[in-house]
């Protein structure tokens, strides 16, 4: 399998291109990207579910979408992710899409995934709670 590779700086500025074309409803369009690119992670994790949250981390890690994650239930907690920038709403749409996939993987039933804090707007880390639907 191939993978492509893009820096921090690279992936603001196709935020702020589809920003500028589409305003705050491209926001929806990045959550979904995450989800797809999440499925295949979380399936990739699935292979071992006795380690599963602490596969989906080291996925995550290799990958560079994050440097830290805590999975709770209920709750991710993430520092570094590569959705960060200054912002007066969270930013981290891919990543929410992403944790939405690890964690209706890993359940079996469908869940909402809400970014609570973000470190966007300067806080330590990045909150994201999962509700069951």
């Amino acid at each position: 399998m191939r993978y492509v590779k893009l820096n921090q700086d690279e992936l603001h500025k196709i935020k702020e291109l589809y920003e500028g074309v589409m305003s705050h409803a491209c926001h929806g369009l990045f959550f979904k990207e995450g989800s797809t690119v999440g499925a295949d992670m979380a399936e990739e994790a699935l292979k071992d579910k006795s380690r599963y949250f602490e596969r989906a981390a080291q996925i995550l890690k290799e990958r560079g979408w994050i440097e830290e994650i805590t999975f709770k239930p209920g709750e991710a907690l993430v520092k570094g992710s590569i959705e960060v920038a200054p912002s007066d709403i969270p930013t981290c749409h891919r990543l929410r899409g992403i944790l939405r996939e690890f964690y209706e993987r890993f359940k079996g039933s469908r869940v909402k995934c809400t970014e609570e804090g973000c470190a966007s707007l300067g806080s330590p880390e990045c909150r994201f709670r999962i509700e069951e639907m």
